[in-house]
């Protein structure tokens, strides 16, 4: 990409497309759009077509999703696979007819098989039956890809689709309906700290192990494909380090400093039991990630608690 380059993200808002923002401009990309959805509803098919008219980007990261944990993928799955299915189609759309440089979308580790061989490879895409947990969202990202790959196909669109691993950070969402398990897991540790509670309920029996990658990592490797990966088909982003739900668990109550009792109810669902991406064909092009998950984790920590907490009582 050059540095005079019109670069839209989408998401800009979220937890991934923030941190992206903020190194693309760290890197010298000035001419960054960031709309947010009171400023363009990526469901509205005209006001997509009227935007990528008006601003004729060069290249597109198209961020912005409906995402959550178990519980909001239960709870919500017709606005997870409606608003997702309808906004990546239309920029994919507008990218197409207003001939963007390349497009960047993103799927997810979920939309693998639950069953997958570990670590999973790209090739396992569609080879099996999707955890049913998240199968709404995973749906949507699933026709995305798809979308993506017959559009590079028929129109020779240049497009890129990583498939990140469970990505965590500042900028998460600790929404307690549809955060993911690290933030999740911070809020509750850091409330049963400050209300001295003896014990924290951990969902399932805490074995399924999980990857995770810090968001600035993320967004440096979504960077590093846009400009190096011409390839449509599927890349994995990880880190290719994985741990139990309970050892997370134990490593965030460190962090936070909660000294009370981990519990298990083993009667709320697991999830998958072991999702690990095979990153290597990532590697062999040169990209590593940089950020530990104990660094991650009190990189989070401080921001949204500990700094937090000074500044209202500044």
């Amino acid at each position: 990409m050059d540095h005079e380059a019109k670069i839209l993200v989408t998401g800009s808002t979220g937890m991934v497309g923030g941190a992206l923002v903020r190194l693309l401009k760290q890197q010298g990309f000035y001419h960054v759009f960031t709309p947010t959805h009171a400023e363009l509803d990526l469901r509205d098919q005209a006001k997509v077509s009227a935007y990528f008219s008006e601003h004729r980007p060069d290249y597109v990261f198209h961020l912005a999703a409906i995402v959550g944990g178990i519980h909001a993928n239960n709870t919500y799955p017709a606005k997870f696979i409606y608003d997702n299915t309808m906004m990546h189609s239309n920029v994919i759309q507008a990218a197409h007819a207003n001939h963007v440089s390349k497009l960047l979308f993103p799927g997810s580790a979920c939309t693998y098989p639950k069953l997958a061989s570990q670590p999973i490879k790209e090739a396992s895409f569609l080879d099996g039956q999707i955890e049913p947990t998240n199968i709404a969202y995973a749906a949507a990202k699933i026709n995305g890809i798809i979308m993506c790959e017959a559009y590079a196909r028929e129109h020779q669109m240049k497009v890129v689709t990583p498939m990140p691993t469970n990505a965590y950070g500042v900028g998460d969402n600790f929404d307690p309906n549809a955060s993911h398990v690290i933030p999740a897991l911070m809020q509750r540790f850091h409330e049963a700290k400050l209300n001295h509670l003896a014990d924290v309920v951990l969902w399932g029996r805490g074995t399924p192990l999980r990857e995770f990658i810090y968001v600035d990592d993320l967004a440096d490797a979504l960077i590093f494909l846009m400009q190096h990966h011409d390839n449509k088909n599927l890349i994995n982003v990880g880190t290719m380090q994985e741990i139990t739900i309970a050892k997370l668990a134990e490593k965030i109550a460190n962090v936070v400093g909660y000294q009370g009792e981990i519990t298990l109810d083993t009667e709320k669902p697991d999830g998958a039991p072991r999702k690990c991406l095979d990153s290597s064909a990532l590697f062999a092009l040169g990209w590593q990630p940089s950020t530990s998950l104990d660094e991650g984790l009190k990189k989070m920590y401080e921001h949204h608690f500990v700094s937090a907490s000074r500044l209202a009582n500044a």
